[in-house]
């Protein structure tokens, strides 16, 4: 028997829209939404990436999936229901109707760091051949289908302004500071070269929240099924498998209301920024470096690579340098990193490396860089973050798993040639205030010659 509503399980009526139907997503905020004491009301549209897989899988299971917490001890199994409809991604017309309607007043995203489309300023990248048509196609239809994200937040927020539906938050929900900002600035920057006009009602009726996520979602093999199968009874062919911890800082103004997610234990703050620096630096941070030098050195999985003494050195290393950047109390970074510990360890996850890898050209800006500065200019050697991007240099130059990054074939020509060569190129563009640092590239080389002669 497939998963299905049952009649004590209505669809909750549809509130919030949400770009990114994928498992973090599923492990996250809809998981926070059923939880909220009023999640009854507020129902979720979500819609897939480029792939339509997902929706194809949730929409005969009633947008219903199986949320399950891998605890070292064995497995929580909890239906998930606070999806009320699925979507590809290509279903621009129903994208334009839940923008329309009043009802609709959040949307969230979760669409990795490049799906933002910013350019080397961090504005939009308007000569990206994929945004110029996205704002040419919006110049001349407004509700014609659309491409990237923030062609298709701008064209939802014109049918709205259309509709006259009064005010909506966007919450992007992806790992980059600032988020809110940053999605704030793509979108008054394609709805500019839309049409001028756009600006000022986006400034008066939309509120950009900004958000901290944590909550390590791995991809789900076929066991996952089998398991619950096993113990639900029922075919599900779409659950996430999930760890028992998670976390979600929010700041925002919401003008069209939001769920009370306060009451499933989210935290509602006046600034993200601590707290995504925190989890930026020591998880992310953290997962970078494994993700590239654990493969190097044989391992597969995260807890495969914080069991090897080396490479948890390393971690541990990252975490102490990091600590001064971060305005979080030290308890605060103590538990954190505790926290960590555990996560890491926890030998029933088999987060994969190669996964984590992805588009490191998009994530060590922000996950090392702020470190690598930090640390340089108080005359002290970050070993962590040198480690970090000598084992991504490394994995540039083809070591470990295969590169995947929205830039590869920017990032790949940098690193190519004599490794010298290769380090100073990266680094310049990496964090071009530390192009000189000699002393810094020396280390950074040291290391990256180290990992390619398998030491």
């Amino acid at each position: 028997m497939r998963l299905s509503r049952r009649p004590d399980q209505p669809t909750a009526p549809v509130r919030i829209a949400h770009l990114g139907l994928g498992n973090f997503f599923r492990a996250h905020q809809a998981w926070y939404t059923m939880h909220a004491e009023d999640g009854a009301e507020w129902g979720i549209a979500a819609f897939t990436g480029r792939r339509p897989d997902a929706a194809r899988a949730l929409a005969p299971q009633d947008g219903l999936y199986t949320l399950v917490v891998r605890r070292p001890e064995g497995d929580d199994l909890e239906v998930v229901t606070s999806v009320s409809a699925v979507h590809a991604a290509a279903d621009h017309v129903a994208w334009l109707e839940y923008l329309r309607d009043p009802a609709v007043v959040v949307v969230t995203s979760t669409v990795t760091e490049a799906g933002y489309r910013r350019g080397p300023g961090g504005g939009l990248d308007l000569e990206a051949p994929d945004v110029a048509a996205d704002v040419e196609t919006l110049r001349q239809d407004p509700v014609a289908p659309v491409s990237t994200v923030p062609a298709k937040l701008v064209a939802g927020l014109m049918a709205r302004q259309a509709a006259d539906a009064g005010p909506i938050t966007i919450l992007p929900c992806d790992n980059l500071p600032g988020n809110g900002e940053v999605v704030a600035r793509v979108v008054r920057d394609l709805g500019a070269a839309v049409d001028e006009a756009l600006v000022p009602w986006i400034e008066e009726n939309v509120d950009f929240a900004s958000s901290m996520v944590d909550r390590i979602t791995p991809a789900a093999g076929p066991e996952v099924a089998a398991d619950v199968e096993r113990a639900l009874g029922v075919e599900d062919v779409s659950p996430v498998p999930t760890e028992p911890f998670a976390e979600w800082v929010i700041a925002g103004a919401f003008p069209g209301g939001r769920p009370r997610w306060e009451t499933a234990g989210v935290t509602l703050v006046d600034d993200v920024e601590p707290y995504e620096r925190r989890k930026l630096l020591l998880l992310n941070g953290a997962h970078s470096l494994m993700a590239y030098a654990g493969p190097i050195l044989g391992h597969e999985t995260v807890d495969e690579a914080f069991a090897d003494p080396q490479l948890r050195a390393w971690v541990e290393r990252l975490w102490d340098d990091a600590t001064p950047t971060l305005t979080v109390p030290q308890e605060d970074v103590t538990a954190y990193r505790a926290a960590l510990t555990e996560r890491f360890a926890n030998p029933r996850m088999r987060d994969i490396l190669g996964r984590i890898a992805a588009d490191g050209s998009q994530k060590l800006p922000v996950r090392h860089v702020p470190v690598l500065r930090t640390e340089r200019g108080a005359g002290r050697m970050p070993e962590g973050a040198v480690v970090a991007v000598a084992a991504w240099v490394a994995h540039l130059r083809g070591a470990g798993v295969p590169v995947n990054d929205v830039e590869a074939e920017r990032w790949t020509g940098l690193a190519a040639g004599e490794d010298e060569q290769a380090v100073t190129r990266v680094l310049g563009e990496l964090a071009p205030e530390l192009a000189g640092d000699t002393e810094l590239r020396d280390a950074v080389l040291a290391r990256l010659r180290a990992f390619e002669s398998g030491s």
